[in-house]
């Protein structure tokens, strides 16, 4: 118990810096997303084709091999410097942006097409028409699924340790290296993990409710 109690503060560090990673990664993953899936769904051959593509490389390959490509392939070009935060954010951020991308798609595709012919007969404008009448109810639909994406998402910011990111599991590692107590520190970092998550899906429960009130 003492082991766990001294190791806290320096965990809770790592929380920090994982909480800042996944923020801004859920965000910019969310955008990207509905990037890629208004593309796939425009009417242009070629540009529908690169989104696709991007979306096939994505959920094609393994998260880790994303990582290294990013942070070892894409730091070796003259031209590029990307320190191990601003990797992890685009390597998280460009792994739920393809996932985001084929749950909004569908969500979009869900709606009867015959709301988007009624808003058009009214005279609305096609982005007027997608921004206020599409969207809204593709959002209300999809949510659950953009909640375990982004679950998902989470866990992966684990694996961003392997390019030295102090994130929680770096931590860990550090904290049973110097205690000589894994089973204490790598089950604080369990609780840890399990803590976040399921405040996460508090907080999607909690949107999804204030969805269906409207």
């Amino acid at each position: 118990m003492d082991t766990i109690i001294a190791a806290l503060p320096y965990l809770l560090e790592g929380v920090k810096v994982t909480l800042y990673i996944f923020f801004f990664s859920i965000i910019f993953g969310f955008l990207i997303g509905l990037v890629v899936a208004l593309t796939r769904l425009m009417p242009f051959k070629i540009l529908s084709w690169i989104a696709k593509a991007f979306v096939d490389i994505i959920r094609g390959t393994p998260f880790i091999v994303q990582l290294f490509f990013i942070y070892f392939g894409v730091n070796s070009l003259e031209f590029v410097s990307l320190d191990r935060t601003a990797a992890g954010i685009l390597t998280v951020s460009l792994n739920a942006g393809a996932y985001f991308s084929e749950i909004m798609r569908t969500g979009i595709q869900s709606i009867d097409k015959g709301q988007v012919e009624a808003s058009r007969s009214l005279g609305l404008s096609q982005s007027y028409t997608m921004r206020t009448v599409i969207l809204p109810q593709a959002f209300r639909r999809m949510l659950p699924t953009i909640t375990n994406q982004s679950i998902i998402s989470f866990k992966d910011t684990s694996l961003l340790s392997m390019i030295g990111i102090a994130d929680i599991v770096q931590k860990g590692k550090v904290q049973s290296s110097a205690t000589f107590q894994p089973f204490e520190i790598w089950l604080t970092v369990g609780i840890i993990y399990f803590i976040l998550i399921y405040l996460i899906s508090l907080f999607s429960s909690f949107i999804e409710r204030r969805f269906e009130l409207r």
